[in-house]
């Protein structure tokens, strides 16, 4: 197992077939403010692969960007929303289809209120992660190995994740339920880059 550091770009070829594992890190949580940092992949075969972008980055990334754009290979998240939204507005592509295990968790794991990916490696897989570089600085010229390490702990467990869960929605009878859910999300990061990401727009309410 191995971490890879790439500035800009994915190489071409580094990843295997199938579904991908992705995250990202930004400045903030404010999409058109904050800008994109890392973004993280993995294929699931025990290396994760980061790449930087550093301020005033063109976003260029044709490598990654077929990747991420490619129809036929599943991208998994956790907390999708924000991935997708933070992706298709600094690096202009859609990156879909969507598996997102936040949103499995919330419908399989109802006897708790605790959806975090550190709760679920603890509890589904037996493992530990540390957030302790969770609120770090991704802009800085420099990204040290504890924030190396934190940013490809956030996609080295998704594709066993992934296993689980598709197990847990098949038993709880929600895998219809569920993959609507991920098919609406790239429209749904998109309703919040458009300002109606504090709105219910289903809700009666007429706020």
């Amino acid at each position: 197992m191995a971490v890879y550091f790439h500035e800009e770009d994915l190489p071409e070829g580094v990843l295997a077939p199938g579904p991908v594992a992705v995250d990202t890190e930004t400045m903030g949580l404010v999409t058109a403010r904050d800008r994109l940092c890392v973004v993280q992949i993995s294929d699931g075969q025990g290396d994760e692969h980061l790449v930087r972008f550093k301020v005033g980055s063109t976003y260029d990334a044709p490598n990654l960007k077929a990747v991420l754009a490619d129809p036929e290979r599943l991208k998994l998240y956790h907390f999708a929303r924000f991935d997708l939204a933070a992706i298709e507005y600094y690096l202009g592509v859609e990156a879909s289809p969507v598996f997102c295990t936040k949103i499995a968790s919330k419908m399989t794991r109802t006897y708790t209120d605790r959806h975090g990916l550190k709760n679920l490696v603890v509890e589904l897989l037996g493992g530990e992660i540390s957030k302790a570089q969770q609120s770090s600085d991704w802009g800085a010229p420099e990204i040290n190995e504890a924030q190396r390490d934190y940013a490809a702990s956030d996609v080295r467990y998704l594709h066993r994740l992934h296993d689980v869960m598709v197990e847990r929605l098949a038993r709880e009878g929600r895998t219809e339920m569920a993959q609507a859910c991920f098919d609406f999300l790239p429209t749904r990061a998109r309703l919040d880059m458009a300002g109606w990401a504090d709105h219910d727009i289903f809700s009666h309410a007429s706020a």
